[in-house]
C-alpha cells in the first residue's frame, strides 16, 4: 500500500490549511492509501496527528508521497523535503507580503518574509509536483522557476457541506434577524483584510442609502493584531456607526451558519488572498458577493459576483445598495455563485482535480 505523509506546521480547527489537509487524507484514503497528518503542534483531538520525529520511519520507500503545504516561513519542511527519498509534492497556499506587519507584528513580519524566501528554496529543490489553490499562486511558483509541466491548480477543500447540513444558531439569528438588511464579511481581523476599506464604504452606504442596516465583521481576532484591531473600533463611533457595526469575534459554526442566511450581501475588502474561502461558502450560501479586485479574488468570484478595480468607499457603498434594493439581482447573483460552487468548489470536484494532478507522478 502507498504512503502519504501530509505536511503542516499546525493543525487547527477553522484554519482553511487545515481544512485542505484533512480534506487530503480523507480523499487519498478513500482511494487505499496510508495517509497520514503530521504537524509540529496541533489543537485536534480526531483525526491522530503524528510528530515530526516519526515521519522517516513512515516514508520508507521511493514510491511513498510526502505532501508538504507552505503557508508560512517554517524550517523542518525544507531538511524533509530535501534528506526524504520518497516523492515530494507541494501544496502552495500562498504567504502574505510581510509589508502588510510592518510597524504591527514582527513575528508575522519575519515568518511571512522567511516563507516567501523559502519558496525559492522550495522550487530549488526539484520536487516532484507542484499544487497550488489558485491560478495567481502559481504564477508565484513559475516566477520562481517552477516546472510549468509539473504545475497545478487545485482548489482548497473546505468543510462547507458540512457547515450547510447545521442547524442554524437560534441565538444569532434572534439577535439579528430584526428586519435591517445586513452586510456580512468573514475573515480573521488582519491588517491586509481591508476592513478599515469596508467600515469606511458601509458608512457610505448605511448614511446615504440604508439607515436600517448592518455590517457584521464576522472573524477571529489575534493578540499581535491589537492596536489594529482597536483603531477599527474607533473608526466606528467617529463614523456614527456604533448601533450598526458588530464585530462577533470567532464563533460556532452553526452561529456561522445563521449569519450567512441572515446576509443580503456579502462583501471580501481583503487586499491580499491566495484564494479566500469565504468567498466559496458565500456561494455555497447563495449569498452574492462584492470583493475588491486583489490577488487571487478575481479569480475565485469568476462571473458569480461583483468585483471592483476602484477601491473607493463611494463605489462600493452604491454596489451594495445595488445588490440590496434590486431583489432580483441579488437572487439571480445568489444562484450564480451557488451553480460556481457546485461545478467549481464542491468537494466531488477538488477530489477529482487533486487525484488526477498526483496522478502525474512517476
Amino acid at each position: 500500500m502507498t504512503r502519504a505523509a501530509i505536511l503542516t506546521s499546525h493543525v487547527s480547527t477553522g484554519s482553511a490549511v487545515s481544512s485542505d489537509v484533512l480534506g487530503m487524507r480523507s480523499a487519498l484514503e478513500k482511494g487505499g492509501t496510508d495517509a497520514r497528518v503530521y504537524a509540529e503542534s496541533s489543537d485536534l483531538h480526531e483525526p491522530k496527528t503524528w510528530p515530526l520525529s516519526e515521519i522517516e520511519d513512515f516514508l520508507k520507500d521511493r514510491d511513498d508521497i510526502l505532501i508538504y503545504h507552505h503557508s508560512i516561513g517554517w524550517n523542518p519542511a525544507l531538511g524533509l523535503l530535501q534528506g526524504l527519498k520518497c516523492k515530494t509534492v507541494i501544496k502552495y497556499h500562498n504567504i502574505t507580503p510581510p509589508s502588510f506587519f510592518s510597524g504591527i507584528s514582527a513575528w508575522h513580519e519575519e515568518s511571512c518574509r522567511t516563507g516567501r524566501e523559502q519558496l525559492q528554496a522550495i522550487v530549488d529543490a526539484g520536487c516532484d509536483l507542484y499544487l497550488s489553490d489558485s491560478d495567481y499562486n502559481q504564477q508565484e511558483l513559475l516566477a520562481a522557476g517552477a516546472n510549468e509541466l509539473r504545475c497545478f491548480v487545485v482548489p482548497p477543500f473546505h468543510e462547507i457541506d458540512r457547515l450547510q447540513s447545521l442547524d442554524a444558531d437560534l441565538g444569532t439569528l434572534d439577535q439579528y434577524r430584526d428586519g435591517r438588511a445586513i452586510v456580512l464579511s468573514v475573515s480573521r481581523v488582519a491588517p491586509h483584510k481591508g476592513h478599515a476599506d469596508l467600515i469606511e464604504a458601509f458608512a457610505g452606504y448605511h448614511h446615504y442609502h440604508n439607515q436600517n442596516s448592518r455590517l457584521l465583521i464576522v472573524g477571529r481576532e489575534e493578540e499581535a493584531f491589537a492596536a489594529h484591531s482597536q483603531r477599527l473600533r474607533e473608526m466606528v463611533p467617529f463614523l456614527l456607526l456604533e448601533d450598526a457595526v458588530a464585530f462577533t469575534g470567532e464563533i460556532s459554526d452553526a452561529a456561522l451558519r445563521a449569519c450567512y442566511l441572515l446576509a443580503s450581501v456579502f462583501v471580501s475588502p481583503s487586499k491580499h488572498e491566495g484564494f479566500c474561502l469565504p468567498l466559496v461558502e458565500a456561494m455555497a450560501a447563495k449569498v452574492p458577493i462584492i470583493s475588491y479586485d486583489s490577488a487571487a479574488i478575481p479569480e475565485t468570484v469568476g462571473a458569480a459576483g461583483i468585483v471592483l478595480q476602484d477601491r473607493g468607499a463611494e463605489l462600493m457603498a452604491e454596489s451594495i445598495n445595488l445588490l440590496i434594493k434590486d431583489e432580483a439581482m441579488n437572487v439571480q447573483m445568489g444562484i450564480a455563485g451557488r451553480r460556481r460552487y457546485e461545478r467549481h468548489f464542491a468537494t466531488s470536484s477538488i477530489e477529482t482535480k487533486f487525484l488526477r494532478a498526483l496522478g502525474n507522478l512517476n
